[in-house]
């Protein structure tokens, strides 16, 4: 008799392992209260107080939106750090999503700048703690040259855009029927459900989701809270100073991502606890960080640029009603649940076949670009001159855009992760995210409704040479890659 130690790989979630899908419900549930927040927020802050508004002015409302959305990705840093030295993914996702809850309930209760400033950072700390380690749980469900890896990655993806779907739609209905508030509250239920679903399938999660890999020592505590009650305290000095105010935010959100991103880059290349080939597989992901940034500085206006566009320029007229602007941003996920299970199935299909990563990111960021190049037949209208189906045409090319990066970013970043740094390497991806989701905030500043040419084409045509290079240097990128596709 013969016996094999060979594990039959989980397989009962399409294919998939059965822990993809309790991950795939309490991101679809967090992505349906951030994106339904996040659907009626621009608004909220420059319509009129009789409107319900906070009658702030449009560009101080983008860069606001844009340092928020920036911030959200910051925190991933804290969120990995704590998953890796302090509670393990598993845990510190859980309490991340506790603190989201916490954040859209203040959203909804608190008046004017209170609830706005207490919501926003409880849901930044918490979206960013939740993202970069669900990711990094998604990551063990499967072995490192599973085939399944890209396609499980696209799936998750899906059940994000699930939520990014139905969020807006629900709270832009409530926003404009009965007000802002409900429509916050609407997010807030969605993330308690999403708590419940989570806390009823985690025993369906593996042990290596819930290891510490490298513990902080009890003796090295007292620096780290030392560490953290300086940052917050330099962040309190910058505000009651007027350092940074709500008009400059993205900016100084910009610049504090792109030295971060530096000194973590830095922190591992340097660090002891990585081997030769661990150390190249990270400066290979440099490139491509760029890239990533590139990207997400053009595809993230749609919650500036594009918010603004569809409010002032877009036609929204469906047979005598209006649709609600945050409608809008309902658009993508349509199109990204559609096409996320013909992709996952193409890259599944393809195997060894399929394009190697740094083509992807380069497809992806040169896409994005044509993307904006579409605005151009458009530009330059009257008030309502736009129509709505030149819009979906323009953000189907943001979604296939996405596609091409974003998950697969997702599942790079766990495969070219050293053992030390396994969510903190997660959480530079989305530094590339953060980064670009702040130059979103920055850039709209720029943007003219009456002079729509120079901002679509500028943007457009650098997003696509970006792409272009990153094509061109990617045979010297997957050779630092070291056997990872």
């Amino acid at each position: 008799m013969v016996t094999s130690t060979e594990v039959k790989p989980d397989t009962r979630f399409f294919g998939h392992p059965l822990g993809l899908a309790n991950l795939f419900g309490v991101e679809m549930w967090e992505r349906f209260s951030y994106y339904g927040m996040l659907g009626i927020l621009p608004i909220y802050l420059y319509y009129s107080v009789a409107d319900g508004g906070l009658a702030m002015p449009e560009a101080t409302a983008t860069s606001i939106v844009g340092a928020y959305g920036g911030l959200v990705y910051l925190s991933t840093i804290a969120g990995a750090w704590v998953a890796d030295r302090l509670l393990g993914a598993e845990r510190t996702l859980f309490y991340s999503a506790v603190l989201i809850m916490i954040g859209h309930i203040a959203l909804a209760v608190l008046p004017g700048y209170a609830g706005v400033g207490v919501g926003l950072v409880c849901v930044a700390l918490g979206s960013g703690g939740l993202k970069g380690n669900a990711t990094s749980v998604v990551g063990t469900l499967y072995t490192e040259h599973d085939e399944r890896r890209d396609g499980g990655f696209s799936l998750f993806y899906m059940g994000i855009n699930l939520g990014a779907f139905v969020g807006p739609l629900l709270t832009g209905l409530a926003q404009s029927n009965v007000g802002f508030h409900l429509g916050f509250g609407l997010a807030a239920i969605g993330m308690a459900l999403g708590l419940v679903q989570y806390t009823l399938g985690r025993r369906n999660l593996p042990d290596s989701a819930r290891e510490v890999p490298n513990r902080l020592p009890a003796r090295n505590r007292p620096h780290a809270i030392g560490a953290i009650v300086v940052v917050v305290a330099v962040i309190l000095v910058a505000l009651f100073t007027g350092v940074v105010t709500a008009a400059n935010l993205s900016d100084v959100v910009v610049w504090v991502v792109a030295v971060a991103a530096v000194i973590y880059f830095a922190v591992i290349l340097t660090s002891r606890k990585i081997t030769a080939v661990e150390r190249k597989r990270v400066l290979s992901f440099i490139p491509m960080f760029i890239a990533s940034a590139a990207f997400w500085a053009l595809y993230q206006q749609q919650f500036t640029v594009v918010e603004v566009y569809s409010d002032k320029r877009l036609d929204r007229n469906l047979f005598g009603w209006e649709m609600p602007v945050s409608w809008v941003q309902s658009i993508n996920p349509i199109f990204i649940i559609v096409l996320a299970p013909v992709f996952a199935v193409i890259w599944t299909k393809l195997a060894q076949r399929q394009p190697s990563t740094p083509i992807k990111f380069a497809l992806g960021t040169g896409i994005m670009g044509v993307a904006f190049l579409l605005f151009l037949p458009m530009a330059d209208g009257g008030p309502n001159s736009a129509p709505l189906l030149g819009l979906v045409g323009i953000l189907l090319v943001f979604t296939i855009a996405e596609l091409m990066l974003s998950p697969v970013g997702l599942s790079l970043s766990t495969k070219l992760a050293p053992e030390a740094f396994r969510t903190q390497m997660v959480a530079l991806f989305f530094l590339s995210v953060s980064l670009g989701t702040a130059l979103s905030g920055s850039l709209a500043q720029y943007y003219n409704p009456d002079d729509e040419t120079p901002y679509f084409g500028i943007l457009g045509a650098v997003a696509v040479v970006i792409g272009v290079l990153l094509a061109l240097g990617s045979p010297f990128v997957k050779k630092l890659m070291s056997g990872v596709r």
